[in-house]
């Protein structure tokens, strides 16, 4: 008589309905932030070429867009602004009739119950496409930690929710928060981009926000992709700086970090599902190589799975819908 394994675990996969009563990860609405381009003028809704269904949108059609973001049930939208203007020094990013501040005092006056976070860098606002002010070609990293403050302040004051400062400039996080609870913003958090490496994965943000460096890259101050133990360091530093939510950039490459950042700190994780990210899967179903909305739920799965709190990705309307057929 043959001899069967004592240990089957098939058997919990063989019922559809007793796989999902031992699912051990789910995702839901709650898990999702949406990224927004706003960009000058009126009625301005253009698609970014290498992110179908990503749309650069001025203030009046993204306001729509919240309105459909908060029915879907997403909780959360983080806003990329695209200046009329640009300068050496990133004026438009803290000025208060800037792109983003306009932008959340409408979303705000118009749509209840979503939170607003924008993102604290230079690199969307200076002619040279750098995260920070320059001395040649080096980025100066305490002079541009004071505009950043100043960044936060306006976003602040025009009603931002979080904060979340994408520059990887040093002391970037403390100098916010001293500057957020001087003004009176104590109960702002700061959602830092504590983790973020220097990756291929953000060309198509970049065309988004026309903010591709005018020269060189910024492997000066985002993390090298090969490192690990410094991303600890990173994190470790922001939390004692005052950050909040700590949060890792890309998320699919890096899940060993997503997973390692939230073991240790146990704080609230956020992880990025990138343009490059997005724009693969989007390439890959136009072609029918993969089945797109399968890849999309496994990517994005992967990344709770691996311990992120809260997901940024630009397929968060598109798991909305999907979850709402599932029920």
């Amino acid at each position: 008589m043959p001899r069967y394994p004592e240990k089957r675990l098939r058997r919990l996969r063989y019922n559809p309905l007793v796989r999902d009563m031992v699912r051990e990860t789910y995702l839901n609405k709650n898990d999702l932030i949406y990224p927004l381009f706003v960009a000058p003028g009126e009625g301005i809704k253009k698609e970014v070429v290498s992110m179908p269904g990503v749309f650069n949108m001025s203030i009046d059609i993204l306001v729509e867009e919240c309105k459909e973001v908060r029915e879907l049930g997403i909780p959360a939208v983080i806003l990329f602004g695209i200046p009329e203007h640009k300068d050496a020094v990133g004026s438009e990013a803290y000025a208060d009739n800037g792109i983003i501040q306009r932008a959340v005092r409408a979303i705000k006056a118009e749509v209840k119950d979503l939170v607003v976070i924008t993102d604290v860098c230079l690199c969307e606002y200076t002619d040279h496409g750098h995260c920070g002010l320059l001395d040649g070609e080096n980025i100066l990293n305490d002079e541009t930690v004071s505009l950043l403050a100043k960044e936060a302040i306006s976003h602040a004051e025009a009603g931002a929710d979080i904060i979340a400062p994408s520059d990887m400039m040093d002391g970037r996080v403390l100098a916010i928060r001293k500057a957020l609870d001087y003004k009176g913003f104590t109960n702002i958090p700061i959602m830092s981009y504590a983790v973020k490496y220097s990756s291929g994965y953000y060309g198509p943000f970049r065309d988004a926000a026309d903010s591709a460096p005018a020269f060189g890259d910024r492997k000066s101050h985002q993390m090298d992709i090969a490192n690990s133990e410094e991303a600890m360091r990173e994190a470790e530093s922001d939390i004692e700086e005052g950050a909040d939510i700590i949060m890792v950039k890309p998320a699919g490459a890096y899940l060993d970090i997503i997973h390692r950042v939230k073991a240790e700190f146990k704080l609230p994780t956020a992880a990025y599902q990138v343009s490059g990210e997005y724009a693969m899967i989007k390439a890959g179903g136009k072609m029918n190589w993969i089945d797109e909305e399968r890849v999309m739920m496994e990517s994005l799965i992967a990344i709770k799975r691996a311990g992120a709190d809260m997901i940024l990705t630009y397929y968060a309307k598109d798991v909305a819908k999907y979850l709402d057929k599932q029920k």
